[in-house]
Parts: C-alpha cells; sequence; structure tokens
C-alpha cells in the first residue's frame, strides 16, 4: 500500500488480541516494515521497483525473521515501554515468538499488498504475480481500515477494562489493610 498507516489495521486487529501468544509490538512493526523499501525509491528516485525484492514471500521470511531477533535483543530496554501501555502482558517471549511475530507481519504484508500492485512478485524468482488483482484495490484499503478501527476500539477497551480492574485490585488492598 502507498500509504504505510494503512497496514497498522491489520497489525493491531491481531497484534492485539494476540498478544499473550505473539509479541505485539514486533508483529504491529513487522507489518509497517517493508514500505522503507517504496519510501526509499520514491524519497531517492533511483531507478528500481517501487515494491522490489523486500515485497516477496522470500525476503519477507528473512527480514521479518531478522527484525524479530532485533526485537528481541531491544526487549530489556523496551519492555518497561510496552508493560505500561498494556501491548506486552506480564510474561517472557521466547526468542521464537518474537521471530514469529516478525515474519508473520512482514508476510501479512506483503499478502495484502500483493493483490494491488503488478510490480509486486511475491513468489520471486517467479516474475509473475498470481495475486495481482485478485481482489478489489478498494475493498482492500476498506477492510484495513475496518481492521484498523477495530483494532484502536479493541485497544482503548483493553485499556479500560485494565484501568478498571487495577482500580478494583487497589480499592481492594486499601480495603484489606485499612
Amino acid at each position: 500500500m502507498p500509504f504505510t498507516p494503512f497496514h497498522f489495521g491489520p497489525g493491531l486487529f491481531l497484534g492485539i488480541p494476540l498478544r499473550k501468544y505473539i509479541h505485539a509490538p514486533t508483529f504491529i512493526l513487522a507489518n509497517v516494515l517493508l514500505d522503507i523499501e517504496p519510501s526509499i525509491v520514491l524519497i531517492t528516485g533511483i531507478s528500481y521497483p517501487l515494491h522490489g525484492y523486500l515485497h516477496t514471500f522470500a525476503a519477507a521470511i528473512g527480514v521479518g525473521a531478522f527484525f524479530g531477533l532485533g526485537m528481541f535483543i531491544l526487549e530489556r530496554r523496551m519492555r518497561p515501554i510496552y508493560v505500561r501501555l498494556l501491548l506486552e502482558p506480564d510474561i517472557r517471549f521466547s526468542k521464537l515468538q518474537f521471530v514469529n511475530a516478525g515474519v508473520s507481519g512482514t508476510l501479512l504484508h506483503v499478502l495484502f499488498d500483493s493483490p494491488l500492485y503488478s510490480d509486486i512478485k511475491p513468489f520471486y524468482p517467479l516474475s509473475a504475480n498470481p495475486l495481482y488483482g485478485a481482489a478489489y484495490s478498494i475493498e482492500i484499503y476498506l477492510l484495513s481500515v475496518w481492521l484498523g478501527i477495530f483494532g484502536i476500539a479493541f485497544y482503548i477497551l483493553f485499556l479500560i477494562v485494565s484501568a478498571y480492574k487495577q482500580r478494583q485490585i487497589n480499592h481492594q488492598r486499601k480495603s484489606a489493610t485499612g
């Protein structure tokens, strides 16, 4: 998608509810990561396809795995932020869970972009894109928007419920000691 924010929709919609099973920040960011490629092409004007090698399933697996490992390395520093934002439960994720989150996020990106652009070769080295035109672009954009709306709504509801539960816990502690 030419506008990277559309990729946050599927990332939020799936990442927040699955946060106990995959590392949600890694998954959400991996959904937008591959758009570094078209951004560089647009900014520099280099003679390169807008959606080149990174927008293939093979490269998405490699980039996603590498990104997952990077997020795993950054986990100790970033964990307090993730926990405060309730993006990460009070459990430790394995390196494999980070890698799975990165890979599934980048693969989802390629899957959402492939029906939209003829220059994407998702099954590279095959030059054909059998997914191109499989869906109308407006359907994919609308799906991404709705997934984003539902993902944001779910996250807000999750924050409200968590704050309410924490308030109840604090009230019970106060009552027990007072």
